[in-house]
């Protein structure tokens, strides 16, 4: 434990990462199940970004959009599970300040962009099945190109926002995360300055940024339900609601889990469960989704032929 004077303050320059350590004798198993997560992960979402690229039958907007979700979810995972990796190979759980708030701003940048991507994916379905004849016009290039942009600028602001702020914190006591990254929560409850104004900033961001993504994809998938319901035909409707289907899979798991890790309550008897929910919409959640588009996409499955 190093730790930096400052006057008669003792100030934390390093986290321990304490992740899993309370299962030691499990640790090569987490490794190598984690590592097979990545590595499937990573390829997967790389073969869709690349189906996007060369196959001329994918150049739409759905998966234009998919394409930047593959991307997303890349990134996403990268910014956790390598040194996850590296911590569960060495047994070197340490992280200095500037690298945890570092994770932290890409972590919150990549998750914010997603609840936003969701959501511009959602309206693409919405103009796709509500108003076929106006979906040409209104889902253009430019168009496109600006809510893709749009989800990555209001990540970026978000998180830009909140990690500022988290320098300015002073460490001074104990220097253990009792997670397996450098999530808000357990990294700010260490802190021994007054927490309440940064909390509130948090929060304020998180209601903004999340809340009416979160709303517009269920407004949104009300509208589509309403119109699919009301195709005569049971082919008809089974053909339009499976042009959906996947990303309302997606988006049904990444909010499941986010929900049961920032609403439900912070208790130690949920600690566990908390712990699995993280790990759930930070690795399963990107391993899935290339999963869940392959396999339930016709035009992804022609592609890979």
């Amino acid at each position: 434990l190093r730790r930096a004077m400052q006057g008669n303050e003792t100030t934390v320059v390093e986290f321990i990462i304490l992740g899993f350590q309370s299962v030691p004798e499990v640790q090569f198993i987490l490794f190598f199940i984690f590592l097979a997560t990545y590595i499937t992960t990573v390829l997967g979402n790389l073969l869709i970004m690349v189906l996007v690229l060369i196959d001329h039958h994918l150049h739409n907007p759905m998966f234009f959009f998919l394409g930047h979700l593959s991307f997303l979810e890349t990134c996403y995972t990268s910014t956790i599970l390598p040194r996850l990796l590296a911590g569960l190979l060495t047994s070197r759980y340490v992280i200095s300040l500037n690298g945890c708030f570092l994770q932290y701003f890409f972590f919150t940048w990549l998750a914010g962009a997603e609840c936003c991507l969701l959501t511009v994916m959602s309206y693409d379905r919405y103009i796709a099945i509500c108003k076929p004849l106006h979906y040409t016009a209104i889902m253009n290039g430019r168009c496109c190109l600006q809510l893709a942009g749009g989800s990555w600028v209001n990540g970026l602001l978000a998180s830009a926002i909140v990690t500022s702020l988290m320098p300015q914190l002073n460490f001074c006591g104990p220097n253990e995360i009792e997670h397996f990254f450098c999530d808000f929560t357990p990294v700010v409850k260490l802190s021994c300055s007054d927490t309440h104004w940064i909390e509130l900033v948090k929060f304020i961001l998180a209601f903004f940024f999340t809340l009416p993504p979160f709303l517009l994809t269920l407004i949104s998938y009300v509208y589509i339900s309403s119109t699919v319901l009301r195709i005569p035909s049971s082919t008809g409707r089974h053909k339009a609601f499976s042009t959906c289907s996947s990303h309302l899979t997606v988006v049904t798991l990444f909010y499941g889990t986010l929900i049961v890790v920032y609403l439900v309550p912070k208790i130690n008897t949920l600690e566990i469960l908390h712990k699995v929910s993280s790990v759930c919409y930070t690795v399963l959640t990107p391993l899935v989704n290339p999963l869940i588009y392959s396999l339930r996409n016709n035009n992804i499955k022609k592609a890979l032929r």
